[in-house]
């Protein structure tokens, strides 16, 4: 399957990335940044959305930083070790992403920003075209999402990333740089409720690296993944738990790819924990009644949603071994 063409550019400097950012901007060309390109260059070529330049931001010294407390964007999945510092939880849920020769490519930002995905979307130009198109990938047409029938003001692919629950647990933040500046924020607070527009990034903008408090080596956490294979697949459905040993109001619970976004479930753990002691199995049932898949990935939305409860009971039982 051919490449379509586009202008690869090399910065080699978060200032010359925002300026060539800036300029591109300014003459109207769209672009792309790419990280290790395992998710943007496979969708690059079934013509899944491409743009006439690609920013790559392999060349940003800021981007490959890597310690206890600070993960570049551009760091490796196969880096994600605890002999480098890292938290063994990070380390535990890059283990389980794709295969060990996409780890060595795919890059921590990568997976943070990687494109929701769905059946109707992720498939060949021609075999789009043959059902006329979907609602997130029109070609301007105005097509209605295949999902939902009969309404074009929603996207629900699904985001399948393994890295952002696990981040997010350890109260993990992302810095985000673009021609308007810098700006640090949470990662629960990153993430947008729609399959188009996925997150908060601005045009321009790009995730230059993660940052995590000294608190969070402290934390004891566990993530349990559904997907098809034990190897290569997306998770069809992610949670992933920790604690400050022996501390329950510090216990944090989010999970993946069962919505647009990843999500952290505060309301649902306040709420067990204000009507008693921690039970794994009674906490488990209500992170299962709030989340909604719908039927847009391998297996079907029902089947995943019952796994919720089991992942969640066996993250939970997972920490306080």
């Amino acid at each position: 399957m051919l490449m379509p063409p586009f202008e690869l550019h090399h910065p080699a400097s978060v200032k010359e990335a925002v300026e060539l950012a800036g300029s591109l901007m300014e003459q109207g060309e769209a672009f792309d940044w790419v990280a290790g390109g395992t998710d943007v260059l496979p969708n690059y070529k079934w013509r899944i959305n491409p743009k006439p330049h690609v920013i790559s931001l392999a060349g940003i010294d800021e981007a490959h930083a890597l310690s206890a407390t600070e993960i570049g964007c551009m760091v490796p999945l196969s880096s994600l070790t605890e002999e480098n510092g890292v938290h063994s939880l990070l380390a535990e849920a890059a283990s389980k992403v794709a295969s060990s020769l996409i780890r060595k490519s795919a890059t921590v930002g990568g997976n943070l920003c990687l494109d929701t995905r769905c059946f109707w979307y992720n498939q060949s130009e021609d075999w789009r075209r043959s059902i006329d198109w979907c609602h997130k990938a029109d070609c301007g047409t105005g097509a209605d999402c295949r999902v939902i029938p009969n309404q074009n003001t929603l996207c629900v692919a699904t985001y399948q990333g393994d890295l952002a629950p696990n981040f997010m647990v350890l109260n993990a933040s992302v810095v985000l740089i673009g021609p308007e500046g810098e700006r640090t924020m949470p990662l629960t607070e990153f993430y947008q409720l729609d399959g188009m527009k996925k997150n908060v990034l601005q045009t321009g903008e790009f995730l230059l690296k993660v940052q995590l408090p000294k608190e969070s080596m402290k934390r004891k956490g566990c993530y349990q993944k559904l997907r098809v294979r034990d190897s290569w697949d997306f998770p069809e459905a992610g949670i992933a738990a920790s604690w400050l040993p022996g501390d329950a109001s510090t216990l944090l619970v989010a999970s993946t790819a069962l919505e647009s976004i990843p999500r952290i479930h505060t309301e649902q753990v306040e709420k067990h924990l204000a009507a008693g002691d921690l039970d794994p199995v009674g906490l488990a049932k209500m992170v299962q009644k709030s989340v909604k898949p719908v039927n847009n990935t391998a297996l079907p939305p029902r089947y995943r949603r019952s796994m919720v409860k089991t992942l969640t009971k066996r993250a939970l039982l997972g920490i306080l071994e």
